[in-house]
């Protein structure tokens, strides 16, 4: 299974920011990881469109691909014409197959772990049903140490291995002391995450980063969508918790000190009428229309699909043959999550006029039974006429969005530091 990861070379996403060139090593680096860049976003393509795309001089581009070659970070395939007269050259693409990114996603009913190669080729991929909350931040941590060193057996049989491992966490994370500040689902505070995952896995431990997970599912969300030029996109989280990453000219947004996006607790429905929420507050968007709404209305509290024990897609599978087979209850659970889904959706498109919308997580999953009418009432109430050209999408990566947008981050490093990480040992 490979992710398509083409997109325009004029909105090429960099999680961690530009480069900036000191010293002829550093823009040798630079320009190694903005061909490579070039190619996970834009696609294969020869060198002489190479040299057009980036600017760079023919000759510089022959010797970096030559390097990048030589790194088992692209390959050479077919011959390509470019339009002009002479031989075809031989068009460039992604490899990579020998270097893999861990992500791994630590959700309020499971951890999930994802491992891809370079070029986006799933090596390892598995989920596991825990209630984090119950489990307590020290088990969850151990099964997370398990799963990165079953994601690392895993890659070492391909003959692979992994050049780091991204976490992806729930609520307010510190992305430079490694620490989940406040989840409120999962009841965690000042929870020292990568300290605590490299502790579990002493000197076997990848290089760790630490993201939000909306964050994370939206950057693997924008990495599809750029294929269809779309640039600028607000990936909101169907889960027990609701969160929204964005991307804006394709840049991740995280805000002053990282907490853009926190929009599933915007207080929709206040006041002593508003269901109470895990925040301590009243009626923030995510008790109206989060994984815990829809069951609520949906299903009696004795009901199997309230049990955190039970994998979450099975449990969602169940409620999905309801709705299929006419059962009202659910039909109406879903429809009043639509109507409350379209009231966040509308101020969001307001503030920020994306270009879509995409809807992850149990959204996905009812989207023949949401999308139109979440589109019906986002158009009713933005401002803009034709919703501001903001189209309403579901996400084609479902539940695996966070962890694979953790496999992109880690990967992040061959990006800014082509050789050095490469030909690490």
């Amino acid at each position: 299974m490979k992710a398509d990861l083409r997109g325009s070379a004029a909105h090429q996403l960099v999680m961690t920011g530009p480069s900036k060139p000191s010293d002829r090593a550093s823009i040798r680096r630079t320009n190694l990881g903005l061909v490579l860049r070039l190619l996970r976003d834009s696609g294969p393509r020869s060198r002489a469109r190479i040299a057009a795309d980036t600017g760079l001089p023919r000759p510089t581009i022959t010797n970096l691909i030559a390097e990048l070659v030589e790194l088992g970070l692209v390959e050479e395939g077919e011959s390509e014409r470019d339009g002009s007269v002479g031989r075809p050259g031989l068009s460039v693409a992604i490899d990579g197959r020998s270097i893999c990114g861990v992500g791994l996603e630590i959700n309020v009913d499971y951890l999930a772990a994802v491992a891809l190669t370079l070029r986006g080729d799933v090596v390892f991929e598995r989920r596991i049903a825990v209630d984090v909350r119950a489990a307590g931040a020290e088990a969850v941590l151990d099964a997370a140490a398990a799963l990165i060193r079953e994601a690392d057996a895993a890659v070492a049989a391909q003959g692979a291995r992994i050049v780091g491992a991204a976490l992806a966490a729930p609520g307010n994370v510190d992305i430079t002391t490694g620490t989940v500040a406040f989840a409120s689902n999962i009841d965690w505070r000042d929870i020292p995450a990568l300290d605590a995952l490299r502790a579990r896995l002493g000197r076997d431990a990848p290089p760790l980063r630490l993201e939000n997970d909306a964050k994370l599912g939206a950057v693997a969300e924008y990495l599809v969508a750029s294929a269809s030029d779309i640039h600028d996109l607000i990936y909101v989280t169907g889960e027990t918790g609701v969160g929204g990453g964005i991307i804006t000219g394709g840049q991740l947004m995280r805000g002053a000190r990282g907490f853009a996006g926190e929009i599933g607790h915007m207080p929709l429905a206040p006041g002593p009428d508003g269901h109470p929420c895990a925040c301590g507050r009243r009626g923030c968007w995510e008790t109206m229309v989060g994984l815990g709404a829809l069951l609520r209305h949906a299903a009696d509290a004795d009901d199997p699909v309230h049990d955190p024990s039970l994998d979450v897609e099975s449990r969602l599978a169940d409620l999905r043959s309801r709705a299929d087979a006419g059962d009202e209850r659910t039909l109406a659970a879903l429809a009043r999550v639509a109507e409350d889904l379209s009231v966040g959706l509308a101020l969001l498109v307001d503030v920020l006029n994306p270009r879509a919308v995409v809807l992850g997580g149990y959204f996905a999953v009812f989207a023949e039974y949401l999308l139109g009418p979440v589109r019906e009432g986002v158009a009713r109430r933005v401002m803009a006429a034709d919703s501001g050209g903001c189209e309403v999408l579901p996400s084609t990566l479902g539940f695996t969005a966070p962890a694979r947008g953790g496999a992109f981050l880690a990967l992040d490093a061959v990006y800014q530091d082509p050789s050095g990480v490469a030909a690490r040992p």
